[in-house]
């Protein structure tokens, strides 16, 4: 054995061992609290398209963002507080909050008249 693979292959385990302890620390559950979603990822943990994030981002009715540099992510707790906002426990539970729809909203209408959508009125056909 010569001096360099006697100093190259320990070195070699080394790296290979610390590769691997590192993929272990980030399967922990611990640092995926601390882990931040890019918008694909969010969308897809709520169960939305990445564009229906990004309308909500837009009219300001989604989910708390924060934006690093150039890039858009959310933290999986702002996620699930935004998503436990629309929590009902039945059809005729009103909630204490809404999620709304990722469209613009005017803000001088309250919620309950927002939600409401006018009736047609029937035609009643004429006779001849």
């Amino acid at each position: 054995m010569s001096l360099l693979s006697a100093i190259v292959v320990p070195a070699r385990r080394l790296c290979d061992a610390a590769r691997q302890e590192k993929k272990e620390h980030l399967m922990t559950s611990d640092d995926s609290i601390n882990r931040y979603l890019r918008t694909q990822e969010a969308a897809r943990t709520l169960g939305l398209s990445p564009r229906t994030l990004e309308k909500h981002r837009t009219y300001g009715t989604g989910p708390v963002y924060r934006k690093l540099g150039g890039r858009i992510v959310y933290a999986p707790e702002d996620l699930r507080i935004w998503a436990d906002r629309g929590l009902r426990r039945s059809t005729s539970d009103p909630g204490t909050d809404i999620v709304y729809p990722a469209k613009q909203r005017d803000p001088n209408i309250p919620p309950a008249t927002r939600l409401k959508r006018p009736r047609k009125k029937s035609k009643k056909p004429t006779r001849r």
